[in-house]
């Protein structure tokens, strides 16, 4: 959580909302790729720090399954990225602070562990959350 935490700083010296994460490998060890928000930076819209680093993850892998993965993200997922965790396979997500207004892995939304999909990822949150909450908290406040 700690990469994922210097991550989202990346993306508040970037004028993004300070979000990052990481795609750890199935062995819970090596670190596959990162990522962070880029939506400012890239005027992408899709461009959220779970997208990125599970796209530069599939390259890194060379396969769009991540089996065995682990996604670990300074938020909870929002719906597009709960999609995204589910159709890349990984196996399990770790998050900080809870998205209240937009969170689909528990708060708002149960995406990643719908019975009705076809893969449903393990879920640990509160990692670091209050660390994760200052971050986002404080880079609000500044706008």
């Amino acid at each position: 959580m700690r990469l994922a935490l210097a991550e989202a700083e990346l993306a508040a010296k970037g004028g993004d909302v300070p979000v990052g994460a990481v795609v750890l490998s199935p062995d819970g060890t090596t670190v596959l790729a990162t990522g962070h928000n880029e939506r400012e930076a890239t005027g992408d819209p899709t461009a959220h720090a779970e997208v990125l680093a599970l796209r530069r993850a599939a390259a890194e892998l060379g396969a769009w399954r991540l089996t065995g993965c682990t996604l670990v993200v300074t938020l909870e997922p929002c719906t597009m990225c709960a999609g995204a965790l589910v159709q890349s396979r990984v196996d399990r997500v770790v998050y900080g602070a809870r998205d209240e207004k937009a969170g689909a892995a528990g708060s708002l939304w149960d995406v990643v562990r719908d019975r009705r999909l076809n893969h449903r990822p393990e879920v640990v949150h509160g990692v670091l959350a209050d660390e994760c909450s200052a971050q986002l908290t404080d880079f609000f406040r500044g706008r």
